[in-house]
C-alpha cells in the first residue's frame, strides 16, 4: 500500500491574531480581581488592627453591663436588674435634612434643650453624641418618625430598680457606663459582673420589713416636720441588717436628679449625739466592772448635780436618792453621770473601743461616717457626759450594733448587708459583756417601756424593750434646745431578744398632739410601736399577751415619785 504524506500546511497552522476587545476585557477582569483582593485585605487588616491596638475595655464593659447580675432581697425579690433600653443619638455629618427644622423638632420632643442648643449640636464637628439615654419607646417612635438618617436609635443595657426608692441607700446606683457608684452596687461590682452573676446576689434586706420601716418613719418625719430620719432593723444573733433606711428618699432610677440631702445616708454616714440611748451601755459597763452590783443600788439624785463649772440636770428630777432601775426608768442624767464617774475614763473608753464605737461602723457599703468623741480632752467631765450620750457622736447603725451586742449574750459581731450563708458565714465575734449582764439588762429596758419614758414605743403582745434619747443639736457653735435629734433604740421580744430596731428623727418639731414637747418619747417612740406591730409576724414573732420579761427583777426597786 502506498503511504500518503500529509500536507505541510495541515501540520503547522498559525494561531489566529488576538482581537483588541478581548484583550481589554481580560485586563478589566484582572483589575477587578485585584481590587476585590485589595478590599478584602484592607478589611482583614483593619479587623486585625482593631483587635490589637484598640482599647477593648469599652467592649468588655459593655459585655459586662449586659450580663450584670441582679441584686435580690433575702427572699429572692429583685431589687436591682439590668434590661435593654433605648438610646437616641445623632451623627451630625450624616444629616441630610434641614438642620434648623430638625433642631426645632427635637426641642419639641426633648425639651431639656432649646432649639438653639440642638442646632449647635447639629452644626458641630462631633462624630456622634447622645441626645437621650434611657429613652421611652414612645419617644423613640416619635423621633424615628422624623425620618432623619443622621439620627441613631440604639439599644443599650439599663440598670433599673423595680422597687423604686425602696432600700435605695443600701443599693446605691450605677453610672451610664454601668459601673457601681455607691452602696452595694459599688461593693458588689466584681460579683455582679463576674462568672457567678447569673444567679444574682442576695442581701440580708427583707423588702417587706424595709417597706414598713420606711412608711412609719416617713409618716413621722412628715407629721413632725423633721429634716431627716434614719432607721435600722437588725437580727441580734447574726448581725444581718433586715432593713436600713435614710430619709429624704433617694430615687436610684434618677440619681442625677437627686440633691445632696437625698443622697446622704443618715443611717451609716451621718453621726449624731444619740443622747440617752447610751445610758444602758453605761449601766452594763458598770455591772460588768463590778461598780453596780444590784439594780437596787442607790445613788443621790439631787435636782442639780454640779460637775466642775458645769451643772447636770434631769427632765424628770428626783430630788432624792434613786435606784439604778429608777435611773433607767426616768432616764436620769444625774444618776447615770455618777455611775460613769465611778466607772472611770479608762474603763469607759476601753468598753467603747471593744464595741467599735471609736471607729467607722463595720458594714460593707463605703458610706460610713467617722465617730466623734472627746479625744485628748477625755477627762472626768467628759466621762460623765459620754455616760449619758453627750459629747460622743456615732451613726444609728453603730447604735443598733451596740444594742445587738448588749442583748445577744454580750458578743459583738459586725453588721452585714449580705445574707448569711456559706459565702458569708457567721463570725465568732468578740465578747464585750458577760452573759449575766446581758440577761439582767432585759428587764431593765422592758421597764423603760412599761413604766418609763418609752411607753409610746410599746407594741401590744410583742414585749418591746428599749431606751429613748433626745440630744440637743449644735446651732451656731452652741448647743440649742430648739433643735434636737430624737432616737429610740429597741429590742423585741424582750424575754428572748431576736431583733434590734432603731429609729431617729433629725430636728422634729413640737405639735399640738405632743403638748409642745419635741422629745423622743413623743415623736419617735410611736414609730417603734407601729413598725414592730407590722413586722413582727413577718419575722416570725407573734403577739402573745401571756409572755413577758421578768419584771420582778426590777419592780421592787421602783418607787412612786414624790
Amino acid at each position: 500500500m502506498t503511504a500518503v504524506a500529509a500536507a505541510p500546511h495541515a501540520q503547522f497552522r498559525p494561531l489566529p491574531e488576538r482581537r483588541p476587545e478581548v484583550a481589554l476585557s481580560h485586563v478589566r477582569l484582572m483589575l477587578l480581581m485585584l481590587l476585590f483582593i485589595g478590599a478584602t485585605a484592607a478589611i482583614g487588616l483593619r479587623i486585625a488592627y482593631l483587635s490589637v491596638f484598640t482599647d477593648a475595655s469599652t467592649n468588655r464593659a459593655h459585655a459586662a453591663r449586659i450580663g450584670r447580675g441582679d441584686i435580690l432581697d433575702r427572699n429572692g425579690i429583685p431589687l436591682a436588674q439590668t434590661i435593654d433600653a433605648w438610646s437616641i443619638g445623632i451623627h451630625p455629618a450624616k444629616i441630610i435634612g434641614d438642620r434648623a427644622e430638625l433642631a426645632r423638632q427635637l426641642a419639641t420632643l426633648m425639651p431639656e434643650k432649646s432649639a438653639d442648643e440642638y442646632l449647635r449640636i447639629l452644626n458641630s464637628k462631633l462624630t456622634f453624641t447622645y441626645l437621650r439615654r434611657r429613652a421611652t419607646p414612645e419617644l423613640v417612635a416619635a423621633v424615628n418618625r422624623l425620618g432623619e438618617p443622621g439620627i441613631d436609635l440604639g439599644r443599650e443595657p439599663e440598670r433599673i430598680y423595680p422597687q423604686g426608692m425602696l432600700a435605695a441607700h443600701v443599693l446605691g446606683f450605677t453610672d451610664f457606663n454601668g459601673n457601681g457608684v455607691s452602696g452595694m452596687e459599688k461593693v458588689l461590682e466584681r460579683e455582679l459582673t463576674g462568672a457567678g452573676r447569673a444567679g444574682g446576689v442576695q442581701l440580708s434586706i427583707d423588702s417587706r420589713v424595709q417597706q414598713a420601716l420606711e412608711a412609719e418613719l416617713g409618716r413621722a418625719m412628715t407629721k413632725f416636720s423633721a429634716i431627716g430620719a434614719a432607721g435600722v432593723v437588725m437580727d441580734i444573733k447574726t448581725g444581718e441588717v433586715v432593713a436600713l433606711t435614710s430619709l429624704p428618699e433617694l430615687n436610684p432610677n434618677k440619681p442625677a436628679q437627686q440633691g445632696a440631702d437625698a443622697a446622704f445616708n443618715r443611717a451609716t454616714l451621718g453621726v449624731y449625739e444619740l443622747g440617752s440611748t447610751f445610758k444602758p451601755f453605761t449601766v452594763a459597763m458598770a455591772m460588768d466592772a463590778g461598780v453596780v452590783r444590784s439594780l437596787g443600788q442607790m445613788y443621790n439624785c439631787p435636782k442639780v448635780l454640779r460637775a466642775g463649772r458645769f451643772s447636770i440636770t434631769d427632765t424628770h428630777p428626783f430630788g432624792r436618792a434613786c435606784s439604778v432601775a429608777e435611773i433607767m426608768q426616768e432616764s436620769s442624767n444625774i444618776g447615770t453621770a455618777q455611775i460613769a464617774a465611778q466607772l472611770g475614763t479608762e474603763r469607759q473608753r476601753a468598753f467603747l473601743k471593744r464595741m467599735h464605737f471609736l471607729e467607722r461602723v463595720k458594714i460593707e457599703i463605703p458610706e460610713r461616717g467617722r465617730p466623734l468623741n472627746p479625744g485628748a480632752n477625755w477627762g472626768d467631765i467628759s466621762t460623765m457626759t459620754v455616760g449619758y450620750g453627750h459629747g460622743i457622736a456615732v451613726s444609728p447603725l453603730h447604735l443598733a450594733t451596740g444594742y445587738a451586742t448588749l442583748f445577744n449574750g454580750g458578743v459583738w459581731r459586725p453588721a452585714t448587708l449580705l445574707k448569711r450563708d456559706a459565702r458569708n458565714p457567721l463570725p465568732e465575734g468578740d465578747r464585750v459583756f458577760s452573759a449575766d449582764t446581758s440577761y439582767k439588762m432585759r428587764s431593765l429596758l422592758r421597764l423603760v417601756v412599761t413604766h418609763g419614758t418609752g411607753k409610746k414605743a410599746d407594741a401590744p403582745g410583742f414585749r418591746v424593750g428599749g431606751k429613748t434619747g433626745t440630744a440637743e443639736k449644735i446651732v451656731g457653735g452652741r448647743y440649742s434646745g430648739a433643735a434636737v435629734v430624737t432616737t429610740f433604740a429597741g429590742v423585741f421580744p424582750m424575754e428572748a431578744p431576736r431583733y434590734v430596731i432603731v429609729a431617729m428623727l433629725d430636728d422634729p418639731k413640737a405639735t399640738k398632739d405632743t403638748y409642745g414637747f419635741h422629745t423622743a418619747g413623743w415623736n419617735v417612740a410611736p414609730v417603734i410601736s407601729g413598725t414592730v406591730s407590722r413586722i413582727g409576724p413577718m419575722l416570725g414573732v407573734m403577739p402573745d399577751p401571756n409572755r413577758e420579761a421578768n419584771l420582778g427583777e426590777v419592780l421592787p426597786f421602783v418607787h412612786a415619785k414624790e
